[in-house]
């Protein structure tokens, strides 16, 4: 059953979030006839799918826009941006279990950092993989920071937020060098060949062949063969996109960081690593330190370690994640994997659940937030039936009771309307030199100032 302007079936649900995962189970919920409040920390939806996805992949950030706007058209979603939800901030969770909707679903990703946790990781020129990416797609507070960079910059990781990371690096920063530092072996490089496109014109080739002969030996001891795996991996370097840049882009293989080694005024200038070898584990393998350590020169080093929820939001919180109910249900897919559970008192926060990062840090990312989006909405519409329904006078009172709390507190909401004016003046701009992609307002306070000059 769809929803019309006087119709509903009966419930309120909070969306907290609009990224993938929370988008979808609005959609869910609004297709389902439910009246929908969507509240978003940004003033604009899209969370990952905006701020995550490389800027000039143009056509997927496009078809995820139009999905989003179809579905903030329909009568019965009503969309907050620019509102945080947390301790101290515009709304608290008790502010929006105390409002009256039937559920309260948090899809807010992981918006903390997991520590480094090496000497050395407060130096200038170490940064985050998040931050840089959230740079580069010009998310307020971080697209008119600085990142000095330097000439040669270490990636810890091989996946592809590798990739994207080199990527900019490589064709638009034009750095000399960027080097790719896994704790394992070039088998068990995580980024999709689909993706080293972007990058691989400016593939070292040499440099490559020299780091495969140093640690042929090692390779050999778990039964791979050094020459075989190099032509499988250079065999994945066609289709290459032209970058127009001179960098060179090579790894460093069976490397652990153990500190970063700072300058006289505490600017990175090398990486001490440790020389690993592999052992088999299972049908897998592990990096086993060997106590022999050496020196790498770099300018700057862009850790991807992972991410952690913000424990500030107020829901049960432990060691990184918000705490799900440890009780299972045997429904598919589980409730319990998507109810908020308070470990003091040994219940389930009534009403309250969590979708994508917010539940499960750094899983994938816009297609299994989407479908983590879609299970929690099965779980959510399971608990409706348990719930008694609300007077379209109740529904109505929700809305009306956020407005006021809203404008209490000062905060400055950016409905649908509000976008609309936002998006056709972003338009009408051309892309700075400097940006990718469309161009975007780095600052909250140019976006607010546009859509108010917008709408008069």
């Amino acid at each position: 059953m769809s929803a019309t302007g006087s119709e509903t079936s009966g419930h309120v649900v909070i969306v907290v979030g609009a990224g993938p995962a929370g988008m979808a189970l609005a959609k869910k919920m609004a297709d389902a006839g439910h009246e929908v409040i969507i509240l978003n920390r940004d003033i604009k939806f899209g969370g990952l799918a905006e701020y995550g996805i490389f800027p000039s992949k143009l056509k997927l950030r496009g078809g995820l826009k139009k999905q989003y706007w179809d579905m903030l058209e329909q009568p019965n979603v009503h969309y907050f941006g620019n509102v945080s939800v947390g301790q101290g901030k515009d709304l608290t969770v008790e502010d929006l279990r105390g409002l009256g909707a039937s559920a309260v679903a948090f899809s807010i990703g992981a918006q903390g950092t997991k520590a480094i946790g090496v000497e050395g990781d407060s130096a200038k020129g170490v940064f985050h993989a998040k931050d840089v990416v959230y740079h580069f797609n010009r998310l307020p507070g971080f697209g008119d920071r600085p990142f000095d960079m330097g000439k040669h910059v270490a990636i810890i990781g091989v996946g592809d937020v590798m990739v994207d990371i080199a990527h900019w690096l490589i064709k638009y920063k034009k750095v000399e060098r960027v080097t790719a530092i896994a704790r394992r072996g070039p088998v068990e490089r995580k980024y999709n060949p689909k993706e080293i496109r972007a990058v691989c014109s400016n593939m070292d080739q040499e440099g490559i062949a020299t780091e495969f002969a140093r640690i042929k030996d090692r390779l050999a001891a778990v039964g791979q063969n050094a020459d075989e795996v190099l032509a499988s991996m250079t065999a994945e370097f066609t289709k290459c996109e032209p970058t127009g840049s001179p960098s060179k882009m090579g790894f460093r293989f069976l490397a652990s960081p153990k500190r970063v080694l700072v300058d006289a005024n505490n600017r990175v200038r090398a990486l001490e690593m440790e020389e690993n070898k592999l052992e088999p584990k299972g049908e897998d393998t592990a990096a086993v330190g060997l106590k022999q350590l050496y020196e790498f020169p770099v300018d700057s080093v862009v850790f991807a370690v992972g991410d952690r929820v913000d424990e500030t939001v107020g829901l049960p919180y432990k060691n990184g994640v918000y705490v799900t109910n440890p009780n299972k249900t045997g429904n598919d897919p589980d409730d319990s994997l998507f109810q908020a559970y308070d470990e003091k008192s040994g219940q389930i926060v009534d009403g309250v659940f969590l979708a994508g990062w917010a539940r499960k840090a750094s899983e994938g990312l816009v297609g299994i937030a989407k479908r983590d989006g879609d299970w929690c909405a099965e779980v959510i519409s399971r608990y409706l039936t348990t719930q008694a329904t609300r007077s379209r006078g109740t529904m109505d009172g929700v809305i009306a009771k956020l407005h006021t709390i809203l404008k209490d507190r000062k905060s400055r909401p950016v409905d649908l309307e509000g976008l609309k004016v936002l998006d056709t003046v972003e338009k009408a701009h051309a892309a700075s030199p400097e940006a990718i992609g469309e161009f975007k307002f780095a600052s909250n306070a140019d976006m607010l100032a546009h859509i108010e000059r917008g709408r008069g």
